[in-house]
């Protein structure tokens, strides 16, 4: 793993020689174990290396290929020893990762990206054609956001420097904020109108004149697993659910998995002691981390990953969240918030992890994110019912109606109009409950912004690929941006893996048969059967956790307090993005006790304090702008200069452990080697 920052200046003119200088000690936290860079009259890249495999310690970046290409890598890269095998070109067990992408581009170029499996995002520069692509793998795990105009690009790994230094008065992306709402933004938004993000699965090629987006790689939704008998599923399951646990669990340091005590974080700790058992997997040591609330009458997790502890015969570190306070108002120093969320002060929770993984050195965490939607903890019949309704197996549709009517207790007539309300317009069924906007937004910002609060929902197709399989994609969809709205930590830096959006696991999952998934009266089938034996029964056998609402309540009440005592009356809503009367209302209800959507008011408190730290960071304009000189609306205006106090942030991040020196030292190695070489030489890059 590493972060990335880079600059073309298109014009042709110098990048200016103190431009990187500002911008490195930004990168350093995120990446303090190197710093590599490459320059040339126009064009510039800094690296900051973070090492997770033992191959990454040998890896020189930026990297040059033998025509020439300048290539950035950050990333994990699965199939090391397929792409070896099938490369040839001089490659060992001992190439790195960066070595074998740089082969495989300079055999296939482009169309190599379908070929590189793992959590991977990447920058290649072609001096001959003076091209830029920057890519991503196709779960979207790693972040590449970029800025251009006629003048110049600049890409990042995290978004701090594109937001700090831009070239030209920013506005923020009112799609953004109303995604924030729903089910996450889409993968390609920023919260700034003009910096954009690299979507999952796709090249971005930038070149003179040119700005392409283009997806290589998706899902086959021809593909189909037929199997001979349940035991041969079972068995194809335990295989791809090991290859994925397996190859997160590669790393030269101890690895950190959470173990809430459900199925998914349960699993993947059991088939990693079960890999680490058979000598399958390259890992020092598996530690866990597991949170309790012993006063949360709906969150006693304690019976079931202690379960877990026994069967491994280690116990975790446990973390009592209590008494924890689960909303800090406090900007961080040295931290600038981003996104809606980031920059705070972290709570009590989040600081002894961090020292926990200061003090064992760990830089590796795996989350179960992705489990409950894809293995059938959320049993939803809707699709196995889709599916034999369009391959007209209408008699075993209406067996499947009855067995499932006769679970839920529910009508099987309602049942099937759930199931096929998704091929109906949504003018003559209207918008689910769970996903219409929150009544207290502002009308006209609902009206622009529909299917981004709708959660980009689209009706499934009658011909073409399966409706489980359209369902599936649907839900990775919600995935991809809920990961893509997440930001790197720094303080101190990890990586953070997901077993369960392996790739080939997704690939196996969404070419099976859904009945195998979800059955009446036995959600997640398949992986219940296939990990009997390696999960406690415990585990297996227990009732799907309940959402701990006391804890949001709490956290809802304590932010709209701490706003409503405020001197300050609410951005949200002098933007009109919240209409006021009708969150007045909406609060009203909140604190009686009625029934309100708590995700939006999760969200509401957390766009409103990013709003004012952003304001009293003295970073934002809040003038309105338009053609006539006067507007409401946020698309219209809300300014973001350009940032110039550098020696302020600098201390900052000093203070931090930021290294401000490191790209010096880089620049004074590179111009060094150029001097050694070639004078006509475009550049050269840094020596470890």
């Amino acid at each position: 793993m590493g972060v990335q920052f880079g600059r073309w200046n298109r014009d042709g003119k110098p990048v200016p020689p103190d431009y990187l200088d500002q911008i490195s000690p930004l990168l350093s936290p995120y990446g303090p174990d190197d710093a590599g860079l490459y320059c040339s009259e126009d064009f510039s890249v800094l690296y900051q290396a973070f090492h997770t495999t033992k191959e990454s310690q040998r890896e020189t970046q930026p990297h040059t290929t033998k025509s020439g290409a300048v290539l950035t890598w950050d990333g994990r890269l699965d199939n090391r020893n397929e792409l070896i095998t099938q490369l040839g070109r001089g490659l060992t067990a001992m190439a790195t990762d960066v070595d074998i992408v740089s082969a495989a581009y300079e055999w296939q170029g482009e169309h190599c990206f379908r070929s590189l499996l793992g959590d991977w995002a990447l920058s290649i520069w072609n001096p001959h054609t003076r091209s830029l692509i920057l890519a991503k793998d196709p779960i979207g795990t790693r972040q590449l956001y970029y800025s251009l105009d006629d003048r110049q690009v600049t890409w990042s790994t995290i978004l701090d420097p594109l937001v700090l230094f831009p070239a030209k008065y920013l506005a923020l992306c009112e799609e953004y904020i109303a995604g924030w709402f729903s089910y996450f933004p889409a993968t390609h938004l920023t919260p700034y109108a003009g910096i954009f993000s690299v979507p999952p699965s796709s090249s971005v090629l930038i070149g003179t004149g040119k700005h392409m987006v283009n997806k290589y790689w998706d899902f086959d939704p021809d593909k189909r697993i037929r199997c001979r008998g349940d035991a041969e599923y079972e068995d194809q399951f335990r295989w791809v659910f090991a290859e994925s646990v397996r190859r997160r669990l590669r790393s030269s340091n101890a690895v950190l998995a959470e173990l809430s005590g459900g199925m998914d974080s349960s699993s993947i700790v059991c088939m990693a002691d079960t890999l680490v058992s058979q000598g399958s997997a390259e890992i020092p040591r598996l530690d866990t981390v597991s949170y309790y609330n012993d006063s949360e009458p709906n969150w006693n997790e304690c019976p079931y990953f202690t379960k877990v502890e026994e069967k491994r015969g280690r116990i975790g570190l446990h973390i009592d969240v209590s008494s924890s306070n689960f909303l800090n108002l406090e900007l961080s120093p040295g931290h600038f918030p981003v996104t809606p969320g980031s920059g705070r002060v972290p709570t009590e929770p989040a600081r002894r992890v961090a020292a926990y993984l200061r003090t064992q050195g760990i830089r590796v965490v795996l989350s179960g994110i992705g489990g409950d939607e894809f293995t059938g903890g959320l049993p939803n019949p809707a699709p196995e019912f889709d599916d034999l309704l369009v391959r007209g197996h209408f008699l075993i549709l209406a067996r499947q109606l009855k067995l499932w009517a006769l679970e839920k207790r529910t009508p099987w007539l309602y049942l099937f109009f759930e199931a096929v309300r998704g091929f109906i317009p949504r003018a003559l069924v209207g918008v689910p409950k769970h996903r219409r906007p929150p009544s207290w937004l502002d009308q006209a910002f609902v009206g622009r912004n529909l299917s981004a609060l709708h959660g980009y929902q689209t009706r499934l197709k009658l011909f073409g690929a399966l409706p489980s399989f359209q369902d599936n994609l649907a839900t990775l969809e919600i995935l991809r941006r809920q990961v893509a709205s997440d930001i790197l930590s720094s303080d101190p830096p990890f990586e953070r893996r997901y077993p369960f959006l392996d790739r080939s696991f997704l690939e196996f999952i969404f070419a099976i048969e859904p009945e195998q998934l979800v059955r009446p009266g036995q959600r997640r089938s398949l992986m219940r059967r296939a990990l009997a034996g390696i999960v406690p029964d415990q585990i297996l056998n227990r009732k799907r956790k309940a959402f701990v609402e006391r804890t949001a309540i709490e956290t809802i009440s304590i932010g709209l307090n701490l706003l409503g005592e405020s001197e300050e009356q609410m951005l949200s809503c002098l933007l009109d993005i919240v209409n006021q009367q009708s969150l007045q209302a909406a609060v009203q209800e909140f604190q009686a006790g009625l029934e309100v959507p708590l995700v939006p008011l999760l969200r509401l408190v957390d766009i409103e304090l990013w709003l004012r730290h952003l304001a009293k960071s003295r970073v934002m304009d809040f003038r309105k702008r338009t053609a006539h000189g006067s507007s409401k609306t946020l698309a219209d205006g809300i300014l973001l200069p350009p940032h110039r106090d550098f020696s302020q942030l600098r201390n900052n991040l000093k203070q931090k452990g930021g290294d401000t020196d490191g790209i010096q030292q880089a620049r004074n190695r590179c111009v060094g080697e150029s001097q050694q070489r070639d004078p006509g030489c475009e550049g050269s890059r840094s020596h470890r």
